[in-house]
């Protein structure tokens, strides 16, 4: 990679944080001022209304990034022959207009509340519009069970079915302070190396700024106190869309992780980058259909909630998802690393997600009524993750919080925090 190559992708990453940095306390105050918060209910785990238009300043870092993005690609390929030629930001055309579509459909539903079904029209349409006006789909399987190109008529109706699907498992995901930006993150972080890898320009400086900008969101929504927002539905849908597209872009181009000369699936890529809202959500809507109930009726029966239910806290709650994302991508790339077919690199990945994110919840639903040896320990040792109290936790409250304060509230609160901590 040379240097200007890097600097695409660095100098649109550093723009989408400061952008972010700079509009968030900004949104929060409108936010608050216009009581545009999310109240707490028998179904929420807040305790407390909470500002649910955090997903505002994430959208607002990743066109700023973008528009850098396309800035310094256009500088760089007029001016340096080293640059490579053909990177035209405008082909992200119909991917931003369907994030913003996407994003105005979700402040409607976080102001005022949209049906269920007003919301799935919406989501088959933007979806639909974003495949003809692209030309992109999941069209192959690119040798899965010998399956290769898929004409029009499945190619589409499955872009659509899938993409519908992983926009409404971010949105039922977002359940825990930071778990949603937090996948997201994730997700994104490993697009951006995939793309990087396979060179394709625009969806890595997309995927790295996307990541970028939930960053600033992610540090507030775990972190802070009175300078919490939730990313709301309008967040949710943004990066619902934007990684049903990275899904698309990667089915589409059939490029995947290669290993000592073994090549991956890019259909178990795919599964395994997005097992744990995917595979949650499945089992969640599942439920509810077997108990009678409509597939979108919310509930309490997602993974997180069967962790907070043992006393875990939020946060911890949040890396273990995590982590368990991790570990199926992990399954995937070792099962690449030693030569799997591409059957058997997708049977992997399937198993290992059911096994740790469907045996989680299982494991963890029994054990808190359990009276086992591990059901007393798991309830023994919640408590401590609970690390809100403990003097760097509140440090790093009090440095976001601070910001959003009169300059009586922060010395008030510094105060406080001296007097509790005594080498504060």
């Amino acid at each position: 990679m040379n240097i200007y190559i890097a600097l695409l992708i660095l100098f649109p990453v550093f723009v989408s944080i400061v952008a972010v940095r700079w509009i968030y306390f900004k949104i929060l105050k409108v936010a608050k001022s216009k009581n545009l918060v999310d109240n707490p209910d028998a179904r929420k785990l807040q305790k407390s209304p909470v500002p649910v238009v955090g997903g505002l300043a994430v959208f607002f870092g990743l066109m700023f990034g973008l528009l850098a993005g396309s800035a310094v690609s256009n500088v760089f390929a007029t001016e340096f022959s080293a640059f490579p030629l053909g990177i035209s930001f405008m082909d992200m055309l119909p991917v931003v207009l369907g994030m913003s579509v996407m994003l105005y459909i979700g402040c409607m539903d976080d102001v005022s509340g949209l049906s269920p079904m007003s919301r799935l029209i919406i989501e088959v349409l933007v979806i639909s519009m974003l495949v003809l006006s692209t030309g992109s789909s999941i069209d192959s399987l690119h040798g899965l069970w010998g399956v290769g190109q898929l004409s029009m008529w499945i190619a589409f109706p499955l872009t659509v079915f899938a993409c519908v699907g992983i926009i409404n498992a971010v949105n039922m995901v977002d359940g825990v302070n930071g778990l949603s930006s937090g996948i997201c993150i994730s997700c994104s972080l490993l697009c951006g190396i995939h793309f990087t890898l396979s060179g394709d320009w625009c969806n890595a400086v997309l995927a790295f700024c996307m990541a970028a900008s939930l960053v600033p969101f992610f540090v507030h929504n775990v972190f802070g106190n009175t300078s919490r927002m939730f990313i709301g539905d309008a967040g949710t849908m943004v990066l619902g869309l934007l990684m049903s597209w990275f899904v698309i872009s990667i089915m589409h181009d059939g490029v995947a992780f290669n290993a000592l000369g073994n090549e991956g699936c890019p259909t178990a890529m795919v599964v395994a980058l997005f097992a744990v809202p995917v595979a949650d959500t499945l089992r969640v809507m599942t439920m509810r259909v077997v108990n009678g109930n409509s597939p979108f009726s919310p509930d309490k029966t997602h993974l997180h909630h069967a962790f907070v239910g043992l006393g875990v806290s939020h946060s911890v709650t949040m890396l273990s998802e995590i982590f368990i994302g991790f570990m199926v991508v992990l399954a995937w790339v070792v099962s690449v690393w030693l030569g799997a077919s591409y059957e058997l690199q997708f049977y992997i990945v399937v198993l290992v997600a059911a096994v740790l994110v469907w045996g989680t919840y299982f494991f963890l639903l029994h054990e808190q009524v359990s009276n086992s040896r591990i059901g007393r320990g798991l309830r023994t040792f919640s408590p401590r993750t609970h690390m809100g109290q403990t003097e760097w936790w509140q440090r790093i409250s009090y440095f976001l919080d601070a910001p959003e304060l009169t300059e009586p509230e922060r010395k008030d609160l510094k105060e406080k925090l001296r007097r509790k901590f005594s080498n504060y």
